[in-house]
């Protein structure tokens, strides 16, 4: 047997390269920032540069059936940690890097420099989220979970006021609560199946017997409570809004992502553990995830048109997407799935730089004009306009008009972004699903989802549209603000990316739909990380047999 080959060690760097750089950066002294932004600079960077590399190694054919296993301690799974990387856990940890290191950037001016330790909490937080994507052990990920929140406590309350202070106190407490379910129900997991191990669960539950599977339910049950509520379901998910609009835009950002870790955690515990290969249990829950997806749905359409604050906008915007990707994993079918990937790439991003451009368009005008068009048009008063003098539009301005629209159209899914592409593919898959592929065949279940898709879509463009008309048109108080490049570079980055998405939906979906394959076969998934061998303590020496 040979020593690991150096490739493999690749797996683990996601979580070791921030955990190493973070725990450096915390007796470094604030004063010497550049220094502190520097390496922090550095490992994000790399760690896109890691996830890139797994991405094309797993879509390469590099290690058997696309899936690299790295054995933490060297005890085979399921009695020691591996680390798994498919081509969704890849996708997921490139998405994650792509969208930290254009957070990162903006920072680098302001954000960073208020309060302590940002860059050591920083490379915690994506310690947490890289192994949350990474582990294959439901007990690692809720210790990913914890790392990921400890450091999210400290980024929430980051440049801390009396409103941050209020909101940062609920976001603790009640992911408090989440942690504690969490920990229940993988107890009651473990109590059923005698296994923690993902993949080694998936090929248990068709052996369990009828009070054993019951008590498995119970603890699934249990913990989908905490990830849904990460995950921003309703009414799980009624403290989102209040955070995303008191945090400061670079942790709004990263929070996104962080919601996305629920949803992740739920697709990727359920199509291991209730897919085909379930027996009894096969497909458990899922229609309850579909109506709470679309009641999710509906409460983010409602709370988004009823937001006058840009920041509670992009945190009911973000609701939104959640239940959108829960109703699609609820429907479980292929072509639905990769359609909602697809859609979780794009709209990800999108919000990710509509947070952070809300504090840029808060630039333009004084403070108190945002009040005065709301009680101009509440009033209906006319702001009669001048005439036109053929003053061009600043650059500023223009780009952040031009952002503004770019990301409106991702997150309420108008043509021609990436948004409308997700949800005309989402359409069409799910009525290829239904039975006979005929409209009398489509069930009501689907049709009133797919009406809930366009309502929020609409709710989405009417709130995006006003909340544009007030910042760029509806005082004559416009100013060109002052922008530096390290603020509007990784705003344009994302949304260049949105676009290049859409370009490429092809190639793009192409990769899904193995994404989707590889999740469908779970028996192959549990087969391939169990039977991953330790190495031999002659090949640890050097010796080869």
């Amino acid at each position: 047997m040979n020593a690991i080959p150096w490739p493999q060690h690749l797996i683990v760097l996601p979580v070791l390269v921030p955990l190493l750089v973070g725990a450096l950066l915390i007796p470094v002294n604030e004063s010497r920032h550049q220094l502190k932004f520097a390496f922090n600079l550095a490992s994000t960077t790399l760690s896109l540069l890691i996830a890139l590399a797994l991405l094309l190694m797993v879509d390469g054919g590099h290690w058997p059936q696309d899936i690299g296993v790295y054995l933490a301690a060297n005890w085979a799974a399921p009695f020691g940690i591996a680390l798994v990387v498919d081509r969704l856990a890849a996708l997921m940890l490139l998405l994650t890097a792509t969208i930290a290191l254009a957070v990162l950037v903006f920072s680098m001016q302001r954000w960073s420099r208020i309060g302590v330790h940002f860059h050591s909490l920083f490379q915690f937080l994506l310690m947490g989220l890289n192994g949350a994507f990474l582990t294959n052990d439901l007990f690692n990920l809720f210790v990913f979970f914890e790392v990921m929140l400890a450091a999210s406590y400290g980024l929430v309350l980051h440049g801390y006021n009396l409103r941050r202070i209020r909101t940062g106190m609920q976001y603790v407490a009640i992911n408090l609560v989440a942690s504690f379910l969490f920990l229940i129900g993988v107890a009651l997991i473990y109590a059923a199946a005698g296994t923690l191990n993902i993949a080694d669960l998936g090929a248990r539950v068709a052996l369990l017997g009828a009070e054993d599977g019951y008590l498995l339910s119970v603890g699934a049950c249990i913990l989908a409570l905490a990830f849904l509520t990460k995950g921003a379901m309703w009414p799980l998910g009624f403290w989102l809004p209040g955070t995303y609009a008191a945090a400061s835009p670079p942790v709004a950002a990263m929070l996104v992502l962080m919601t996305k870790v629920g949803v992740y955690a739920v697709l990727r515990v359920w199509q291991s553990i209730f897919g085909d290969e379930a027996g009894a249990l096969t497909g458990f829950g899922l229609e309850a995830l579909t109506i709470g997806g679309m009641a999710t749905l509906m409460f983010g359409a409602i709370g988004m048109l009823a937001s006058q604050d840009g920041g509670r906008m992009a945190g009911y915007g973000a609701i939104i997407s959640s239940g959108t990707l829960l109703a699609v994993i609820g429907q479980s079918e292929a072509g639905v799935l990769a359609a909602g990937l697809y859609y979780l790439v794009g709209s990800t991003l999108a919000m990710a730089a509509f947070m952070m451009l809300i504090e840029l368009t808060e630039r333009i005008r004084p403070p108190g004009a945002a009040l005065l068009a709301v009680t101009m048009e509440a009033f209906a008063i006319e702001d009669k306009p001048e005439d036109p003098v053929g003053v061009g539009i600043p650059r500023s301005l223009a780009f952040l008009g031009l952002a503004f629209a770019g990301c409106a159209l991702v997150i309420s899914g108008m043509p021609p972004l990436s948004g409308f592409v997700a949800k005309f593919s989402l359409f069409h898959a799910l009525l290829d699903a239904s039975d006979g592929g005929g409209a009398t065949a489509v069930a009501p279940m689907t049709w009133l989802m797919m009406a809930l898709i366009v309502f929020a879509g609409l709710a989405a463009i009417i709130a995006l549209m006003r909340l544009g008309v007030r910042t760029f048109w509806a005082s004559g108080a416009v100013a060109p603000p002052r922008l530096q490049f390290s603020e509007a570079a990784p705003i344009a980055t994302l949304v260049v990316l949105c676009v290049v998405l859409t370009v490429q939906a092809g190639a793009v979906f192409a990769y899904l739909d193995r994404t989707v394959f590889g999740l469908a076969h779970s028996g192959a998934y549990a087969e391939r990380v169990t039977g991953e061998p330790p190495v031999s303590r002659a090949a640890e020496n050097g010796d080869r047999p």
